[in-house]
């Protein structure tokens, strides 16, 4: 198996390591902040991000520089950052380890970017669910105030910022910026449409930038050792590597840090080890629950932004979820839709309403009532909702049902001309599982 360099989870696999203050410490921690506020302006931070490749964690892979770039200088009231810890996407665990396990990274990340764009208040907006990790965020924020690495004169440099923990209440839609945004202010929780962006009108409305646990922690490392380094780390346009948590029945399901540009078929096969007794491969899910599903075929698809996009899905939160030859498809895609349509925030009517269609036709058709003209009903009313919401929700939620119908017709087919779910022995199995 092919062993790489790693940089977010490195301070974790040392013996007795806690992710207290004085571990982290021992580890070099807060020496990049160190670094930023006795040597670097505000513009050189920026500057050396940008020239990194550093790209957002958390879906969309927004350029993390650029994003920071967009915060007005000269603007006259307050600035925000919000780390957005809302991490909610079915199949992806990757940064609850890292708040868990070690927390004052993502705390000095969050730091220098609050240094870089002005702010002096900063927001972690936490999945609600999280509660272990909610305390230990607490507890290295204390201790972090307590050695002077937040608050006011930070190493006595002049710059001050102060951190809160925002406990959100379990709303996926909440890991949307603009409606984590709405939730800080106390408001229920729906996205805003843009434009305005956050960058102009965020959090009460001033300049803001939300970044996501995962690229916040990389960000000391880039300040320590250079963003000619991190660049020179992946392939292409997607610099640096990437946690990707790996989910169903393999051999070694988990999160890996592997560079980002590695092949499906390397992670699959090499690091999680293969399929679980040895079944074959069916699908994957390459980016989260939103992606649309990937088949053998695409097995030596790099795991890079362009090369996902170019093989029509996304890399999204990093989340991939494998299935194996008794995975029934048509179930796969209505469990997906269960959740999306249990997560709609209501807002936009072909989401809130074209979910609910969307879900009886596919409990029909799994059920073994279904009719052929229900998969031109399924197409057409997917495509009546993908491009049509003011978030991306929309889109999510019809990837599972066109990629699956795409990929694997013949079973719907079958289930509509058998009259019967082919697969629901397997299936009950598998949730008993």
């Amino acid at each position: 198996m092919p062993t790489y360099e790693k940089i977010l989870l490195k301070n974790m696999e040392r013996p007795g390591y806690t992710g207290s203050l004085t571990d982290y410490g021992h580890a070099g921690g807060y020496s990049a902040l160190e670094k930023v506020l006795k040597a670097m302006s505000p513009q050189d931070v920026i500057e050396t991000i940008k020239k990194s490749g550093l790209r957002g964690r958390g879906g969309a892979g927004f350029p993390t520089g650029v994003k920071w770039s967009f915060i007005p200088k000269d603007h006259p009231g307050p600035k925000y950052l919000c780390c957005n810890a809302d991490e909610s996407e079915p199949g992806t665990f990757k940064d609850r380890q890292l708040i868990e396990n070690d927390p004052h990274a993502i705390l000095e990340g969050i730091a220098i970017a609050c240094f870089a764009i002005g702010a002096q208040t900063a927001y972690i907006y936490i999945r609600g669910e999280f509660f272990s990790g909610a305390k230990i965020l607490n507890e290295a924020i204390a201790e972090a105030y307590r050695a002077g690495f937040l608050g006011k004169n930070i190493l006595a440099s002049g710059f001050s910022l102060d951190i809160y923990l925002h406990r959100g209440a379990g709303a996926y839609i909440c890991g949307e910026e603009t409606a984590l945004l709405e939730s800080i202010e106390g408001k229920r929780g729906k996205p805003r449409s843009k434009p305005p962006f956050p960058a102009t009108h965020g959090l009460y409305q001033r300049p803001t930038v939300v970044n996501n646990v995962e690229t916040m922690m990389n960000v000391p490392h880039i300040i320590n050792r250079g963003s000619e380094w991190f660049a020179a780390i992946g392939a292409g346009k997607s610099t640096g590597t990437r946690i990707f948590s790996v989910s169903g029945p393999v051999k070694r399901p988990g999160n890996y840090e592997v560079p980002l540009g590695i092949t499906f078929r390397e992670m699959i096969y090499e690091h999680a080890g293969g399929m679980r007794s040895d079944k074959q491969l069916k699908a994957i899910i390459p980016g989260g629950a939103s992606a649309a599903f990937f088949t053998p075929d695409q097995l030596d698809v790099k795991m890079d932004f362009e090369s996902v996009a170019a093989a029509g899905s996304m890399l999204g939160s990093g989340g991939v979820t494998v299935m194996d030859e008794d995975t029934c498809m048509v179930w796969a895609a209505m469990n997906l839709l269960e959740f999306f349509h249990h997560e709609s925030c209501g807002k936009c009517t072909p989401c809130r309403e074209g979910s609910a269609w969307l879900l009886q036709i596919l409990q029909r058709i799994e059920a073994g009532e279904g009719r052929l003209d229900d998969l031109h009903a399924l197409e057409s009313l997917s495509h009546k909702i993908e491009g049509m919401t003011v978030c991306a929700f929309g889109d999510a939620e019809v990837a599972p049902i066109l990629s699956t119908i795409k990929h694997f017709r013949a079973e719907y087919e079958a289930h509509i001309e058998e009259r019967r779910c082919p697969f629901r022995s397997n299936v009950v199995l598998a949730m008993a599982h």
